[in-house]
Parts: C-alpha cells; sequence; structure tokens
C-alpha cells in the first residue's frame, strides 16, 4: 500500500530523474555529432556527468533520510559516482584504458544498482519497467567494456553516445511515469469536486 511518505518521495524524486535523462541524451548526441571532439576531452565530461550525477543522489538520498525512507542504496550510488569522476580525473586522459576500465566498473556497480532500486520500486507503482531496463542496459554496457577493454577512443565515444541515449530517454519515461503517478494519486485522495476541505 502507498504511503504518504511514498508519495512524498515519488513527488520530489521525478524533476531529477527527467533532468538526469536530459543530460545523458544531450550527451550522447554530442558524441554523434562531434566525435572527434568528444575523443578529446571524453574523460573531463564522463567525470562531470557522474560527479553531478553522483552529487544529485547523494543529495536525494540525504533528503529521503530525512523523511524516514529508504536511502542506503541510493547513498552508495551516489559516493560511487563522485568516486568514478575523482579517479577519471586523476588519471590522464591519454590512459584509454584505464579510462575505460573506470568507465566499465561504474557502470556494472550502478546498474545493479538500478536494476535493485526498480524491485524496490514495483512495491509501489505496478508494472514499472523503465528504471529495470535503464540498469540492464547500464550493466550490459558495462559488461561490454569490461570484455572489450583495448578499442580505439573513436569506439569508446560512439557506445558511449549510444548507451547515453538509450539510458537518457529510460530516465525521461521513468520520470514522467513518477510524475504522472504521484499526481494521479494526490488527486484521488481530494474530496468530490477535486478542492480540499478544511476546517
Amino acid at each position: 500500500m502507498l504511503t504518504s511518505r511514498d508519495e512524498a518521495d515519488l513527488a520530489s524524486r521525478w524533476g531529477w530523474v527527467v533532468l538526469r535523462g536530459v543530460v545523458a541524451i544531450l550527451f550522447g548526441v554530442l558524441a554523434f555529432a562531434r566525435p572527434g571532439a568528444m575523443s578529446l576531452g571524453l574523460v573531463m565530461l564522463f567525470a562531470a556527468y557522474a560527479f553531478v550525477g553522483g552529487i544529485a543522489a547523494i543529495i536525494a538520498a540525504a533528503q529521503r533520510s530525512r523523511t524516514g525512507a529508504n536511502w542506503g542504496m541510493l547513498m552508495v550510488d551516489g559516493i560511487l559516482g563522485v568516486a568514478a569522476a575523482i579517479v577519471a580525473v586523476l588519471w590522464p586522459a591519454t590512459a584509454v584504458l584505464a579510462f575505460v576500465w573506470v568507465l566499465a566498473a561504474w557502470a556494472v556497480a550502478t546498474g545493479a544498482m538500478e536494476i535493485a532500486s526498480a524491485i524496490n520500486l514495483r512495491k509501489v507503482i505496478e508494472h514499472e519497467w523503465a528504471l529495470g531496463l535503464a540498469g540492464l542496459v547500464t550493466l550490459a554496457f558495462g559488461v561490454l567494456m569490461f570484455l572489450r577493454p583495448v578499442i580505439g577512443g573513436l569506439a569508446v565515444v560512439w557506445w558511449l553516445g549510444a548507451y547515453a541515449v538509450v539510458f537518457g530517454a529510460l530516465m525521461l519515461a521513468l520520470g514522467f511515469r513518477l510524475r504522472s503517478f504521484a499526481h494521479g494519486h494526490t488527486r484521488s485522495q481530494l474530496p468530490t469536486g477535486g478542492v480540499p476541505h478544511y476546517g
């Protein structure tokens, strides 16, 4: 059964999810549009993306902890994102192989977290598939990077771009589904006529 705490959590999270999706899609489109330029600064761009996503997850986890909702997995996901960004910056941009290993480890860990979060989300929203599918895509991307670490910089850009576009689209679908569910559930609890009664 959906509690008021769950409702508040859904209402507060959908905007972050949509923002993450938009950023991922923009990153993917840029990778396809200018792959040569992207390969030169790919490490810094990935680091920025992972850092922003990690900070957003940590903030969301802190907000959830204040409401008493489950927050541990989200906090770990955020810490992993920030750690991946720091490691990527510390390694030189010319060390493509080192970057691929960092990228692969981040994707596998994040994908596993997203799949676990999707299982928990299904307890609140029935037939929710976007987050689970996003987790599978992220996990598959990480495994692919582990299996093919010795590849050219341009190939990394294309693969990362394709992943970012697919992941971003799934995040948009999830974000708007959360928004629709949260708003629809709130409206369903209003008195007849749609206007809350005070006093």
